[in-house]
């Protein structure tokens, strides 16, 4: 009786370890398809480990297409992320503000500091606010007006305050004013790029309609499946910059940095905490030499 005891004992504190050891990740963007390209690798990868992913964008993207608007093609890419969600392991939400309108309000605010609680997250990803999409750059705001207050009890105090301030991080863009995007973290997804690209082809009516009929591109994409997602995997590939090749020598070792072909990049926001190197291995397990 006693070594069974001792025995439920030993697997509950290895659950317990377990369970503290898992990291609890959002990405928020301001279109049902920013996640996706910012982070999709990375979502992947944490949701094979068994960590905790969830998406949220902050419009319904009711205005991103050309032959459809309003609730239904709300509806439709609310569809697309619930597909998204099913391809990735992961959850994901839609607020149901209007796509080009987004403002950083009170309200709004107010929305991302209760998804941010009530996931009660380790990590959270937004864009900078420079961008050359006004729903982007207020959707970096909204976040950074939210780092602070998720700990503060009396602000949204319908969700219990968070007792840990997460680490913020910034998603990875090309914009050089005021200052360039810093690489301080570079994570190698070749192994799951394929699963991030097949994320991205749930979203239907934004990278084969709309994306391509705005960028006067619609003419490439081709009309099977099989070589629509070819033709993705294609698109999105590039060079890895000096600077970012830099950073994955830090975290990976010279030798499997140079093996990587993908990457996404993030860099650590100046609100929140601030991590040390060891705290970023804990909170990113997949980085190691």
């Amino acid at each position: 009786m006693k070594r069974i005891f001792l025995l439920t004992l030993f697997i509950s504190f290895l659950f317990t370890v377990s369970a503290q050891e898992k990291s609890r990740i959002i990405v928020i963007g301001a279109h049902p398809d920013d996640c996706d390209l910012d982070a999709g690798g990375i979502a992947a990868m944490f949701a094979e480990m068994g960590h905790a992913v969830k998406f949220v964008a902050v419009t319904n993207g009711d205005a991103g297409h050309h032959k459809m608007q309003g609730r239904a093609l709300a509806e439709r890419r609310y569809s697309e992320t619930q597909e998204v969600a099913k391809r990735l392991g992961i959850k994901y939400d839609v607020l149901d503000n209007h796509d080009g309108m987004l403002m950083p309000s009170l309200e709004v605010r107010l929305q991302i500091i209760r998804k941010i609680r009530e996931w009660n997250a380790d990590v959270v990803i937004a864009p900078r606010p420079n961008d050359y999409h006004p729903d982007h750059r207020y959707t970096g705001v909204l976040v950074q007006d939210a780092a602070y207050m998720v700990a503060v009890p009396n602000i949204a105090y319908d969700v219990p305050a968070l007792k840990k301030n997460p680490v913020f991080l910034y998603t990875r863009d090309n914009f050089q004013r005021p200052n360039p995007f810093r690489p301080d973290i570079v994570v190698d997804i070749t192994s799951v790029y394929k699963k991030k690209i097949y994320g991205l082809d749930a979203h239907v009516s934004q990278f084969y309609e709309w994306n391509p009929w705005i960028g006067h591109y619609e003419n490439e994409v081709p009309a099977g499946k099989e070589e629509k997602i070819q033709w993705m995997t294609k698109r999105y590939e590039e060079t890895i910059k000096p600077e970012f090749m830099a950073s994955l020598v830090k975290w990976y070792g010279e030798d499997k940095a140079k093996q990587a072909k993908y990457i996404e990049a993030f860099e650590v926001c100046e609100y929140g905490t601030q991590p040390k190197e060891e705290d970023i291995r804990r909170l990113f397990p997949m980085l190691h030499k």
